[in-house]
């Protein structure tokens, strides 16, 4: 049977802490209105009492138990990856899963990270300047953003991480895909000076989530002259947006991310075209205004 002519489907989410998750609500109500019969569950390692690497076995469970595809998230995106048949390009250059569909016994790896900031950043923030880009976070979803950004045209992303290591890590991964000299890596303590020349913040760490409060760096660095990108959605007015607002600052909070890469992962397990539209008015009844730069 073509994919695209069933209309039953089983997915889900792997993941740690992942009850307040928005994709089981985001992918079945787009289904419902497609006429789908569609569940989403969630697989939370922490429930189970299970480490990350158990990732592999809970996979093959799903494979087993008839799933159509699964969502993996935090701490399992680079884990599942040994576990998997295939990637794809994005997968592979990027050295993380956030998609896996099961097709034919095989399991295929994807990654709708990338997409998805892309694709809420076009539509975000469209016109503004991108020669220097600074982003804080090297980790796993700052690794798909910094791809998404080079490849929406940033000529130069400085990644700035508490983790040096890692922040150079990223930027060298990032010059092998990308071309030499489009990132660098930086220390936390030069982040003052890389924001006062830059023409944009992207924030990919954690910092403003619901169980993480707070600024993710010192107000004074901001600067009207700045736009301000969030990876965080839940909740979608951060601390760090609320205070660049403020200063006059363009603006883009991530439940436009969240959105867009449920929207691909939808199209990547069904083969049916999701209304990123109505998803997009989903979250905002779900969790708030979003996507509007102000």
């Amino acid at each position: 049977m073509a994919k695209d002519a069933k209309d039953s489907y089983l997915v889900g989410l792997i993941g740690s802490g992942i009850g307040p998750s928005l994709s089981p609500a985001l992918h079945e109500r787009e289904a419902d209105r497609q006429g789908l019969r569609y569940l989403y569950r969630l697989i939370d390692i922490d429930a189970l009492g299970v480490p990350p690497e158990a990732v592999g076995d809970l996979l093959r469970a799903a494979r087993d138990l008839g799933f159509d595809g699964l969502n993996i998230t935090h701490p399992c995106k680079q884990l599942v990856i040994e576990h998997l048949d295939a990637l794809a390009p994005q997968a592979e250059a990027l050295g993380a899963v956030n998609t896996v569909v099961f097709e034919g016994g095989r399991a295929v790896g994807h990654n709708t990270d990338v997409t998805g900031f892309a694709a809420s950043f076009a539509r975000g923030l469209p016109d503004v300047p991108l020669e220097r880009v600074v982003q804080l976070g090297a980790g796993g979803a700052g690794a798909a953003v910094a791809h998404a950004m080079l490849t929406l045209g940033a000529e130069r992303v400085t990644v700035v991480d508490a983790l040096a290591d890692r922040a150079a890590g990223l930027a060298a991964s990032l010059n092998r895909h990308f071309g030499a000299g489009r990132a660098a890596g930086a220390a936390l303590d030069a982040l003052p000076v890389q924001l006062s020349h830059a023409d944009g913040l992207v924030h990919a760490t954690p910092t403003g989530m619901a169980a993480h409060p707070g600024l993710p760096l010192p107000a004074e660095l901001l600067h009207p002259g700045l736009w301000v990108a969030e990876v965080v959605y839940r909740p979608l007015e951060t601390e760090l947006l609320r205070t660049a607002r403020a200063l006059g600052c363009a603006t883009l909070d991530g439940g436009g991310m969240a959105v867009f890469q449920a929207a691909d992962a939808f199209r990547l397990f069904t083969g049916r075209e999701p209304d990123s539209a109505r998803m997009l008015a989903d979250i905002a009844e779900l969790a708030g205004p979003v996507g509007t730069p102000r």
